[in-house]
């Protein structure tokens, strides 16, 4: 028996936890954790934003690989702590909940991870420099992968007062140091966007271009943006901004969609999933129109309207402010402070009543319009039902006839891998691993559901044939706990054909399946494009751009045989499996969202019936597909 004494007992001190466990910090050290530290120091910068402190962030995308934030807020303190007898500044970067976020002194409501992250964004840089103007001069100190490698430095005079930090990200944790430049704008100009007045630039040492964001309408212009390519329901969107308890500003417009989009905020952080303040604004939109309706018709008349008619085709933006916002998870997906459910519905209530009683026709417009939403749910509820629980059975004897199902039925061990065409079909059903890869062949490109009527949507072989095998259901009816695959995998073609088939699906994924993106559970599978053999070596390789490389290397006297595959059908089984399928040799792409709304936004554009809007958008991306064509991006 192996002892097990006191001395086998480790002590991580300081900021060391963080190093050794980085990913219950930051989530990971993947691009996702890596930017998280951007948004660690941004969120500090705003947080002096927020409290009146500051006017403008400047963030520094530097030619060495670091990121600069710089703000004119009041300068992290730095005079001595009189318990640890250290400069504020040092207790700050070195230690693990320190700060001014614990209480309600400095801050009356802040975004910070709990006042841990800055120290946290320290813990994981090779280096950070840190610069502060206050009291009348420069102050200035110096660390290294989270200790100080110097004394906090007293400098020359200076105006104003601010914080500068520069770090550079440790590449002893991270896999790779690359900072997305449309990641960050689209973080920047979002937090500009709820913060009305604050002046936000970008700048990119790289390409030497920069970028600012300042909107004095705060999220009313966020609410024009989101609405720009949408066909709107009456003539104005309701704004309001009131305080009960804490501040509550909103600004909403219907438009003539069946989707529903809501942007939820708490101090600057976006709730992606929602959370009380959401529940509140619900309440008081179906509550208000509800009485509405009923003034207009008479209780005894008309339809019943439910909190699901009033989202329909609602564009909404929500932010609170509240001195202890109280989140679900690290990473803050959800607000949990119940009190926000009461306060949002009694302010919102209110002022959306007097406005349909100012707004007559628009409130006509409005209530006409949810009204449509109810009988055309009542009118589809016998279709929806047949469908969808058709959809729900996951027993084998009702799966689809296409689908090559796997003997494990262990979703942590199960895949499926959605393949277009019988000839690809035929190919990964030989290249699979039985026991635990499924197969289930679509026939050419699926649905566009961006564009579909939920009739037409339920009607469709291809999704039906999907979301059968899938197991959990869709849209509303959606249940995580009925998935049979932990992974899903979309494979197709390593061509344009294939690339828009994966755009097909996972436009469905998001707008009908969304918490399968969320949770890790949608990949892309990355097929060779080319085979090339040199002497006995044989490479595949994805794109152009590689293949290029590795000729450019040969010597001049060895001619490669180069092989480009028209699809997934002509690969040899053992090929596919080799490059594509099998765990141990294949490069799959994990879906990820880092910015909703910016999401949200790209799939109406590319995928809505707008043409000029998908042109404008590629117009506007134009760098961004051609880099994308040479990297592999989260989407």
């Amino acid at each position: 028996m192996t002892k097990y004494t006191a001395k086998d007992i480790d002590v991580l001190e300081g900021l060391e936890p963080v190093r050794v466990r980085p990913a219950m910090y930051i989530g990971g050290v993947d691009s996702t954790g890596l930017h998280h530290l951007v948004w660690e120091a941004l969120d500090n910068a705003v947080d002096e934003a927020i409290n009146g402190f500051c006017d403008r962030i400047t963030v520094t995308v530097c030619l060495d690989g670091a990121i600069t934030v710089e703000d004119n807020g009041r300068g992290i303190p730095v005079d001595k702590h009189p318990k640890y007898k250290k400069p504020a500044l040092e207790i700050i970067m070195t230690m693990l909940h320190s700060g001014a976020k614990f209480s309600n002194k400095s801050y009356s409501s802040s975004g910070g991870l709990h006042g841990v992250g800055i120290s946290v964004v320290n813990a994981l840089s090779e280096k950070m420099d840190v610069t502060i103007k206050r009291s009348g001069f420069y102050w200035s100190q110096k660390y290294m992968r989270g200790k100080p490698s110097g004394k906090l430095i007293k400098g020359k005079k200076a105006r104003g007062t601010g914080t500068k930090i520069a770090f550079a990200p440790d590449p002893k944790i991270f896999k790779k140091i690359k900072f997305n430049k449309k990641l960050i704008m689209e973080r920047a100009e979002t937090k500009a966007f709820l913060n009305s007045g604050l002046t936000i630039e970008v700048i990119d040492e790289t390409d030497k271009s920069s970028h600012t964001f300042h909107y004095e309408n705060g999220i009313r212009d966020y609410l024009d943006k989101l609405l720009a390519n949408r066909k709107r329901v009456g003539s104005e969107y309701f704004y309001h901004r009131g305080v009960n308890g804490f501040q509550v500003e909103l600004a909403l417009q219907w438009t003539e969609e069946t989707e529903s989009r809501i942007y939820s905020y708490a101090n600057s952080v976006f709730t992606s999933d929602g959370g009380s303040h959401e529940a509140g604004l619900r309440n008081a939109l179906t509550k208000t129109i509800r009485d509405h309706l009923e003034r207009r018709n008479g209780k005894s008349k008309g339809v019943t309207i439910t909190a699901e008619d009033v989202r329909e085709g609602l564009t909404a933006v929500l932010s609170v402010f509240l001195s202890n916002p109280q989140f679900q998870g690290q990473t803050k997906e959800k607000l949990n402070n119940p009190e926000a459910t009461g306060a949002v519905e009694a302010s919102v209530k209110v002022a959306f009543e007097r406005f349909l009683l100012e707004h007559p026709s628009i409130a006509e417009a409005v209530v006409s319009r949810v009204a449509l939403a109810a009988q055309a749910r009542m009118a589809s509820r016998t279709a929806k039902e047949s469908v969808l629980r058709k959809t729900l059975i996951s027993h084998r004897l009702t799966l689809p006839g296409k689908l090559a199902d796997c003997a494990s039925t262990d979703p942590d061990t199960s895949e499926l891998f959605i393949v277009e065409g019988d000839s690809a079909g035929g190919s990964s059903k030989q290249a699979r691993d039985r026991k635990t890869q499924a197969v289930l062949p679509l026939r050419g490109k699926i649905l566009n559901v961006e564009n579909a009527t939920p009739q037409k949507l339920a009607n469709n072989n291809e999704i039906k044939s999907l979301v059968t095998s899938v197991g959990t259901g869709m849209g509303a009816e959606f249940d995580y706990s009925k998935l049979r695959y932990g992974k899903i995998i979309i494979m197709t073609d390593a061509d344009v054909d294939g690339a828009h088939i994966s755009a097909l699906l996972l436009t469905f994924f998001f707008r009908y399946m969304p918490e399968l993106i969320a949770k890790g559970n949608i990949y892309l599978a990355r097929p060779p494009l080319f085979r090339i053999k040199i002497g006995e070596k044989v490479h595949y390789v994805h794109d152009d751009i590689e293949r290029d490389k590795i000729i450019s290397g040969l010597n001049g006297n060895r001619k490669p045989d180069i092989q480009r595959y028209k699809g997934l059908g002509e690969m040899p089984a053992k090929t596919l499996k080799e490059t594509t399928m099998a765990p141990a040799s294949r490069l799959l792409l994990r879906v990820s969202v880092d910015d909703h709304a910016a999401t949200d936004n790209a799939f109406s554009r590319l995928m809505g019936k707008d043409a000029s809007a998908r042109y404008d958008f590629i117009k506007e991306n134009s760098e961004a597909f051609i880099v994308s064509s040479a990297t592999s991006l989260d989407v």
